[in-house]
């Protein structure tokens, strides 16, 4: 394809490229921080998960840098690899924790790679203040919801999203490499052409360390700066030049997606959360104890209905779980990363619980789904009483959010075990304060990167 493109294509470029920090508003700016931080969390917590030994060792052996070209250094890691690799590595390592923040829509996941891309491309500026490091991030997760929506209202399978936050990836890559347009062009349509159109449902039925494709789609996006930078062509990316979607893209720069973000209470799926926080204010409403529980009944939407049942064997299979997560509310007070790990998949008090629990699709929790993740909870004692949360939606979105002080706690509880709580509270404050042209992007890049 040529440079050019269609008046949508001049739109994005002028949008990825040109747009100032102060054409953000401040709260979507103020969330992205947020984002930002809770995602930092996770992937810091995520370096227990034998899925990002194996990542991380893969990157450093196969996606290694020359002496000439930029490289990266792997957050909590320090081993050098290429920008690429950097990217896929990191990405893979953070989406085998499913802690990060998630777009309903899309029902996927954009920061889980965009944030990983930011630490990567960022080591081969100069200097990268923070206020562009925080505007280059909005503006990924801007084109990377748009394309979800675009890629999902377009076909019929429902796919991971890495087939789709791969252009996300482009947008803040390509703007921190400063591409010009026309090379951003061809970026976005390599992106699309090799991003990983993976089948969702076929990980949700047998959960692995393959979770939501975003480590290649970190990897296509990235890998797709480079090869436009150095002039190789790509088709285009019909998620964004196509007419029958030229509306998703008509609001660049007045609609702000990245708003529309969701922040996980719990590190297991989102379809699984209403009923969890059911469990958890019926156990403590209740004074509840495992030997009180008879019965565990769960009516849901037909996607959660198809996490997995029964005792998970491994920790990937645990946080695609619904009956687990559940029980373990139940049995624990608390579904954090120690519940989706080590001891808590063989604990006799959840298995106990597992066994009892029965769940069943209900058709007006599938009517509010994907907008919604609908659920509701009875629990039937052993005195034969009958305890009903009533219908819950999932926490952390628009509609509920999360609060500031609530996403510093979970940072905390997530990050701490893994680096400890002076560096934990170094990163709070320097965070915080990020969004400022004064604020040097790199101080808070050599933190990162200091093994865990």
């Amino acid at each position: 394809m040529d440079g050019t493109g269609s008046s949508i294509t001049d739109a994005i470029g002028r949008f990825v490229l040109e747009t100032h920090a102060s054409e953000i508003p401040p709260k979507t700016r103020r969330l992205a921080l947020m984002l930002l931080l809770d995602t930092l969390g996770v992937c810091a917590a995520a370096g227990r998960m034998e899925a990002s030994a194996i990542a991380s060792a893969y990157a450093v052996r196969q996606f290694g840098t020359g002496a000439d070209a930029p490289g990266a250094r792997l957050p909590f890691d320090g081993r050098w690899v290429s920008i690429a690799g950097a990217a896929y590595a990191s990405a893979s390592r953070t989406d085998n924790l499913d802690g990060h923040d998630g777009f309903a829509p899309a029902k996927g996941h954009a920061g889980v790679a965009l944030v990983p891309t930011l630490l990567a491309f960022a080591q081969s500026i100069d200097r990268l203040n923070g206020e562009e490091a925080l505007t280059s991030l909005v503006i990924g997760y801007e084109i990377a919801c748009r394309a979800a929506l675009a890629l999902h209202g377009t076909v019929a399978d429902y796919h991971t999203s890495g087939a789709w936050n791969a252009l996300g990836v482009v947008a803040l890559g390509g703007r921190l490499r400063g591409l010009d347009r026309p090379r951003l062009r061809q970026a976005l349509g390599i992106a699309e052409y090799h991003g990983p159109r993976s089948q969702m449902m076929r990980e949700i039925d047998n959960p692995t360390m393959l979770h939501d494709g975003s480590g290649w789609g970190a990897l296509a996006g990235a890998s797709a700066v480079f090869l436009a930078e150095d002039g190789f062509t790509g088709a285009p990316a019909i998620t964004a030049e196509a007419d029958p979607v030229a509306h998703l893209w008509a609001d660049l720069g007045r609609r702000w997606y990245t708003d529309e973000q969701y922040v996980k209470p719990y590190p297991v799926c989102r379809w699984a959360h209403a009923p969890i926080d059911g469990a958890l204010r019926l156990r403590g409403e209740h004074d509840l104890a495992v030997d009180d529980i008879a019965e565990v009944r769960i009516n849901t939407f037909h996607e959660a209905a198809r996490l997995a049942a029964g005792m998970p064997e491994s920790s990937p299979k645990a946080q695609y779980s619904l009956a687990f997560p559940v029980a373990a509310a139940l049995a624990r007070g608390r579904v954090g990363v120690e519940e989706v790990t080590g001891a808590a998949l063989a604990d006799p008090l959840i298995e106990r619980l597992v066994r009892r629990t029965t769940v069943t699709e209900d058709a007006r929790h599938q009517d509010r789904f994907p907008d919604g993740r609908w659920a509701d909870l009875t629990l039937v004692l052993e005195d034969g009483r009958r305890l009903a949360s009533g219908d819950i939606d999932a926490r952390g979105g628009p509609a509920a959010p999360l609060s500031e002080a609530e996403i510093v706690e979970k940072f905390k509880a997530f990050a701490t075990p893994a680096i400890g709580e002076a560096r934990v509270a170094e990163l709070v404050a320097e965070i915080g304060a990020l969004d400022g042209a004064d604020v040097d992007f790199t101080d808070l890049i050599d933190r990162l990167i200091s093994p865990a």
